[in-house]
C-alpha cells in the first residue's frame, strides 16, 4: 500500500473518540461494523477524529495482528469519510510496537500515539524518551503523540519532564494524550509547548478544567456518544460562556458518577454505547468482563433524562 503524505504540521485540535473495538459474539473481531460507526460519529456525534486500539479498544488485549487488521480498516473507511485516525501502536515488547508503528505508517495513518510499556517499566524520563524515541523512529514520516495514563500504567514520570528536548531526539513528535488528573503537570506542559504541538485532554468528566489550562483538545470514550454535547461545551468556552460550559460539564459529571455507583468501566462503557447508538459492538474480551443489560440500560436512561437529542 501507498504510505500517504503525512500531515506533521496540521495541529490536531477538538474532540478525539477513542473508539471500542467490533467484535462479533464469539469474540473474533467485526470489520462490517467499521463502517456504520464511523458514520454514527460524523453524523450523529460531530466527531471527525479517532483514537484506535486504545484502551477503549482493548488494544493490548488484542494480537498483532488484529491490530493490524483493525487499523487498515479504520484507515481505509475512515479516508472516504475525511475522518483523521490515530492509531495506538504500544505493546509491552518494543520490536511489536515498531511493526505496528511501521504498518500504521504504510497503511496511512494519520498519526501515532503510544503508551509506556508497564510490565517492565521505564524507570525515568530519560529511559521513557529513548523508548519513545525507537518506537517513533519506525514511522519516520507519522505525526507521533506520547499516550500518558498512569492509573493504567502506573508510571508516574512527570510529562513536562519527559518533553525536555524530547523534539531533538523525535522530529515527528507532536503532543500528548494527557489522560491525568495532576492538573499542575498539565498546565506546565501547555506553559512548555511548541506551536504545532497538541495537548489532548484525556479526563472526560474534567475536560472543562483541561480547556481552561490551555488543552487543545480532547481524547475519550464518552465523545463516542457524548461528542454532540461535548462539543457545545467546548464551542460555550471558546465563546466566554463559562456558565453554559459548567452545565454540560456538570450534567456529564452526574451521568458518570451514577455509571459509576454501578461499576462502570470497559465493558459497561462499551454495553452503554451499543444501547445508545444501536451498533452491534460485541462483547469485551476477557479479563473485562461483558455487563448485564439492565445496568446499561439503566445508564442510557440517566442519560437521556439529563442530555435530551442534540
Amino acid at each position: 500500500m501507498t504510505v500517504m503524505a503525512p500531515s506533521a504540521d496540521k495541529q490536531l485540535t477538538g474532540l478525539v473518540a477513542a473508539t471500542f473495538t467490533p467484535l462479533t459474539t464469539e469474540g473474533e473481531i467485526n470489520l462490517s461494523v467499521i463502517g456504520p460507526y464511523i458514520d454514527y460519529l460524523t453524523e450523529k456525534q460531530g466527531v471527525n477524529n479517532i483514537f484506535v486500539n486504545g484502551s477503549t479498544g482493548e488494544g493490548l488485549s488484542l494480537t498483532v495482528e488484529e491490530r493490524k487488521t483493525l487499523a487498515e480498516d479504520w484507515c481505509v473507511k475512515a479516508k472516504d469519510k475525511k475522518v483523521q485516525v490515530i492509531v495506538h501502536v504500544g505493546c509491552m515488547s518494543l520490536k511489536d510496537s515498531q511493526e505496528l508503528a511501521q504498518h500504521a505508517e504504510q497503511i496511512g495513518a494519520d498519526a501515532i500515539a503510544v503508551m509506556a510499556p508497564f510490565f517492565l517499566k521505564p524507570k525515568n524520563a530519560d529511559v521513557l524518551r529513548s523508548y519513545l524515541q525507537e518506537v517513533a523512529s519506525a514511522a519516520p514520516t507519522r505525526p507521533f503523540y506520547y499516550y500518558h495514563i498512569p492509573a493504567i500504567t502506573g508510571i508516574n514520570v512527570l510529562v513536562r519532564d519527559l518533553l525536555e528536548g524530547i523534539d531533538e531526539l523525535i522530529p515527528t513528535f507532536r503532543g500528548v494524550k494527557f489522560s491525568a488528573t495532576d492538573l499542575m503537570d498539565f498546565g506546565q506542559c501547555v506553559s512548555y509547548i511548541q506551536p504545532n504541538w497538541s495537548l489532548l485532554y484525556g479526563v472526560d468528566e474534567q475536560l472543562l478544567a483541561g480547556l481552561a489550562m490551555g488543552a487543545d483538545g480532547a481524547i475519550g470514550s464518552t465523545y463516542n456518544y457524548a461528542g454532540c454535547h461535548i462539543n457545545k461545551l467546548i464551542a460555550a468556552f471558546e465563546k466566554g460562556d463559562l456558565v453554559q460550559a459548567r452545565t454540560i460539564q456538570f450534567r456529564m459529571q452526574e451521568i458518570l458518577r451514577f455509571a459509576i455507583k454501578l461499576g462502570f468501566d470497559i465493558g459497561v462503557n462499551k454495553q452503554l454505547m451499543i444501547v445508545l447508538s444501536g451498533l452491534s459492538l460485541g462483547p469485551p474480551r476477557l479479563p473485562v468482563m461483558p455487563c448485564p443489560h439492565d445496568i446499561a440500560v439503566s445508564i442510557a436512561q440517566k442519560y437521556r433524562h439529563i442530555f435530551p437529542e442534540c
